[in-house]
């Protein structure tokens, strides 16, 4: 409860007590408990606003570890670029790529087919609360997999795992739950970490594919009736 603009402010006596906190959280591979728990905001998307279904749930976390997920979140994505694990196929929370490369790309493809006198079917996916119902376990094994291990793979089963949050509407608060699945939304962490979890969707199809984040344009070219049944 204590607002950002004190870290900002007392930034030069804050510095070194804060790296103590991050090395041994980091040595240790565990945080603080306080660190694990979030108020849950409701962001009004569309629709009618009577409808809980029209809300996006952005959980506010503690800026202090905020703070420390950001330094851990520029190894993690280097890690994953320098051993070629990235997917070409993603654009969303990548540096450098952005809805922008993956509409030009998929703009590309596509005239590149009409203009050569073909046909293409497309199919647009869109994962409902794509954040919300990612497996921790799974996407702890999928991280393992891709060689991320040691103190860091505990650093981020502690951040993931034994979460709670609450409901915050007009300066009121709903009793604790436990989260059991998901990243959170509103964290610096919680969107690589579903990048990672989603990478290898394009390993399972033969069509281009092209995403952002969870918003996937598949498609191929077709000729026949039987080309629009492949995946």
């Amino acid at each position: 409860m204590i607002h950002p603009r004190v870290l900002k402010e007392c930034a030069h006596q804050l510095a070194y007590p804060l790296f103590c906190l991050f090395r041994r959280s980091l040595d240790e591979g565990n945080i603080p408990k306080d660190w694990k728990s979030g108020n849950v905001i409701p962001v009004y998307k569309k629709g009618s606003r009577t409808s809980v279904d029209n809300y996006r749930p952005v959980s506010l976390t503690s800026v202090i570890c905020k703070v420390m997920e950001k330094l851990l979140r520029k190894p993690l994505l280097d890690h994953m670029f320098d051993n070629d694990f990235i997917s070409d196929s993603q654009h969303g929370f990548i540096p450098g790529r952005s809805c922008t490369t993956q509409l030009l790309e998929v703009l590309d493809k596509w005239t590149d087919i009409l203009d050569s006198g073909g046909a293409l079917d497309v199919i647009y996916l869109d994962l409902a609360k794509a954040f919300d119902p990612v497996p921790h376990r799974r996407l702890l094994l999928k991280l393992q997999s891709y060689a991320i291990n040691g103190t860091y793979l505990s650093w981020i089963s502690s951040f993931l795992l034994v979460h709670c949050q609450r409901v915050m509407v007009s300066g009121t608060g709903s009793k604790w739950e436990s989260v059991l699945s998901g990243v959170p939304q509103g964290s610096v962490l919680g969107p690589v970490l579903f990048v990672c979890y989603i990478n290898d969707m394009p390993n399972t199809v033969s069509s281009f594919i092209y995403m952002y984040a969870d918003d996937t344009k598949l498609g191929r070219r077709v000729a026949t009736a039987e080309d629009s049944k492949k995946s």
